[in-house]
């Protein structure tokens, strides 16, 4: 961020002003300049250019503002949202034994000799080859949803906690061992501080991952949850309510991941990563 400084007369401290908060403003808004114009060129075709029936396929913005506006005074559209974001979240909190793991796997030789490749006969599989099986197992609901963003959010932490520890400088660990360190401690201080960077881009890469699956998951296996609201609308024709649904999943999606970036930013001030 740019800097402007008074000047100072010796002996004087220098005092340094933020720069002005208009221009920042402005900035960030040209960012939307794109969008704009695709929403208002969206929003022409549709009214002017496309016949009735097309335009039922294919409705403008406003009509979609419209049902945005009736979703969220009914109550559907942030029951429909809370009910997917606590399956993502319940995901994760399982999912997150894939940073042990990829620690254990990356320290001891034997351990990785044994999980390795029944993960990688796993890994390969994508999630939602897994919906079949799931619903038999699971039935349809919360478990089954679940297990399938699990599926989504565990293998991009280990690959990421697996490569993070691996590429550890030895001679930190040299040195933590030449001091006394136990290897507990050197696992806990020295291994998971300086392969975090590494497992926190698994965690933004998996929650991605996570949230795409679960919104495919409620498509067929849930009676709640945003990918519901989007299959439940088809059945109606109401391709307003599927554009919310969709225009939905995409900002939430965005707002996981900035939010993700800003938490490296804050809790990890000395990487690049998340920038």
């Amino acid at each position: 961020m740019e800097m402007t400084s008074t000047t100072t007369k010796p002996g004087e401290i220098e005092v340094r002003k933020p720069p002005p908060v208009l221009p920042r403003i402005a900035r960030r808004l040209r960012r939307l300049t794109l969008l704009v114009v695709l929403l208002a060129l969206w929003q022409y075709v549709s009214t002017y250019v496309l016949g009735d029936v097309t335009r039922t396929l294919l409705p403008p913005p406003s009509a979609m503002f419209s049902a945005a506006r009736e979703l969220i005074s009914s109550g559907e559209l942030m029951r429909n949202l809370r009910d997917s974001v606590e399956r993502e979240l319940v995901a994760f909190v399982w999912a997150s034994i894939a940073i042990p793991i990829g620690i254990a796997m990356s320290w001891w030789a034997l351990v990785e000799e044994q999980l390795d490749p029944v993960l990688e006969i796993l890994r390969p599989v994508p999630p939602l080859a897994w919906i079949p099986l799931s619903i038999l197992w699971f039935g349809i609901g919360n478990t089954q949803n679940e297990f399938i963003i699990f599926l989504g959010i565990f293998f991009p932490i280990l690959l990421n906690t697996i490569t993070g520890v691996k590429g550890i400088e030895p001679n930190l660990v040299r040195a933590a061992r030449c001091l006394g360190a136990p290897e507990w401690k050197i696992l806990w201080r020295v291994v998971l501080r300086a392969a975090l960077p590494q497992i926190m881009t698994g965690v933004r890469i998996g929650l991605g991952v996570g949230w795409m699956a679960l919104v495919a998951a409620e498509l067929v296996g849930a009676t709640s949850g945003l990918g519901f609201m989007i299959n439940d609308a088809r059945t109606v024709l109401r391709t307003d309510y599927i554009l919310v649904g969709m225009a939905t999943i995409g900002l939430v999606g965005l707002l996981i991941d900035t939010t993700i970036r800003l938490s490296m930013r804050k809790l990890l001030p000395w990487s690049r990563a998340g920038r």
